[in-house]
């Protein structure tokens, strides 16, 4: 059957398409390269027509011009999954509002509890059997489209197919209307400047991989550092399962570090839920059978996680208290990011037989007038909590690593007080003795 009929009686302009919306409406935007730009900006002229229209998304780059043409929240309210740089700026002017979330859940939470009228994505160019790739967006965007009242796709001929193991394409069937137009080349995710720091804690995890292992990195200092390590290594046939892919992944394949060879799970295929990183990644990602995007309801699930022989995951936080418990996600009350999957690859990874799984932080930071605070705390004060203090195993900072499981609160404050900063050592076993977590034959 020839679906280019089917695909010219649904084609609309984006203008036209947003005239589907109506007030009170809840749009999804997914998340993500699959922010759909055109059909942003074409709702965003409609402000004036339009009331309490709510929009979710997450990880967009931006801009956003439902959120920034309205600040009073009369007409759109953007709601995010987990900010980005961009999208954190607009929690802090109050343009936008956070949505507290595990990603293994997200696909449950659109099935058994949402309102979704319309659902709005970018998407490849469809295939001659009719079918549109979910792309960079296929963690989280299947379900989304499922549930929807309305689905409504923007063609971008910038984002790369990639094979998955389900839940990776929709059909021109299942789609309400089609936009076309041009779009700009993705621009690189900037990179930071790896710190000495950054360098320590990661050659302070190194000795920890093994031939063999498969691992989940995040986006940042810390993946690109040790995804350079194991590049530059001895080490050979990593696996790679992770909700998101970064450049550290092609790097190593592209080296011949990556090959997924002894993966008991999806043998010979890197499993990713999302892309994020370079034009060179999502060129390398393109129609490559090494690769095969799945479902976060998959992909972060503990117990599948959890069937992977010598899983690593490696994520980063902001402060740990001397309980163990892990804020990722916000300086005080401020909203920085969003828990992700670190709670999903904790449990997962501590269920692998061979498992191993990290939390990495800086032990300290200067604040704006340059005085030096730990990021090993007591206890917390009203930080949001992203991990309890029962799933956390290893944690590692630039003087050492520490595992947590099974240990004991006197255990746990010894550990974490010997890998903190030595110039507030005293300072913390002086609280953990006012807290009672400080066992007097502890070492000094």
């Amino acid at each position: 059957m020839d679906f280019k009929d089917e695909y010219k009686q649904k084609l609309r302009t984006p203008e036209e398409a947003v005239k589907l919306i109506n007030d009170g409406d809840w749009v999804d935007y997914t998340s993500a390269l699959g922010f759909p730009k055109l059909l942003d900006t074409a709702l965003a002229a409609r402000k004036d027509e339009l009331h309490d229209v709510n929009i979710r998304g997450n990880l967009i780059v931006g801009p956003v011009k439902v959120a920034e043409c309205d600040s009073t929240h009369e007409h759109f309210t953007y709601n995010t999954w987990h900010c980005s740089a961009y999208e954190r700026k607009l929690c802090d002017r109050g343009e936008a509002f956070f949505i507290p979330m595990v990603f293994r859940n997200n696909s449950a939470y659109y099935k058994h509890f949402l309102k979704l009228n319309v659902a709005m994505m970018s998407v490849p160019p469809m295939d001659k059997h009719g079918f549109f790739n979910m792309s960079v967006t296929t963690g989280v965007a299947a379900e989304i489209l499922r549930e929807a009242d309305i689905v409504i796709l923007e063609v971008n001929e910038h984002l790369p197919w990639i094979y998955g193991g389900f839940d990776e394409t929709i059909h021109i069937t299942d789609v309400d209307v089609i936009v076309e137009g041009e779009h700009a080349p993705f621009p690189p995710v900037p990179k930071g400047t790896p710190t000495d720091v950054d360098i320590a804690i990661a050659k302070n995890i190194f000795p920890y991989f093994r031939n063999g292992d498969t691992v989940q990195l995040g986006i940042g200092n810390m993946p690109d550092l040790l995804g350079d390590l194991l590049a530059d290594s001895d080490i050979r046939d990593l696996g790679m399962h992770t909700e998101l892919c970064s450049d550290a992944y092609m790097n190593l394949a592209l080296r011949g570090k990556l090959t997924n060879k002894y993966k008991n799970l999806m043998p010979g295929k890197g499993v990713t839920g999302m892309v994020i990183g370079s034009p060179e990644l999502y060129e390398w990602i393109d129609h490559n059978p090494m690769i095969a995007a799945c479902p976060l309801s998959y992909v972060n699930d503990p117990r599948i996680i959890g069937e992977i022989d010598n899983m690593i995951s490696i994520n980063s936080c902001i402060s740990i208290d001397l309980y163990g418990q892990v804020n990722a996600e916000s300086a005080g009350m401020r909203q920085i990011s969003g828990t992700g999957g670190q709670l999903d690859f904790l449990e997962g990874a501590s269920f692998a037989r061979g498992g191993k799984s990290f939390i990495c932080l800086s032990s300290t930071f200067h604040d704006k007038d340059g005085n030096v605070h730990s990021n090993i705390l007591p206890r917390f004060c009203g930080e949001i909590i992203t991990t309890p203090r029962s799933e956390v195993y290893y944690v590692a900072t630039e003087y050492g690593v520490f595992n947590m499981e099974g240990m004991s609160t006197w255990q746990r404050a010894e550990g974490l007080i010997n890998i903190a900063d030595p110039i507030f050592r005293e300072d913390l076993i002086r609280d953990a003795e006012k807290q009672k977590i400080w066992r007097r034959s502890n070492k000094r």
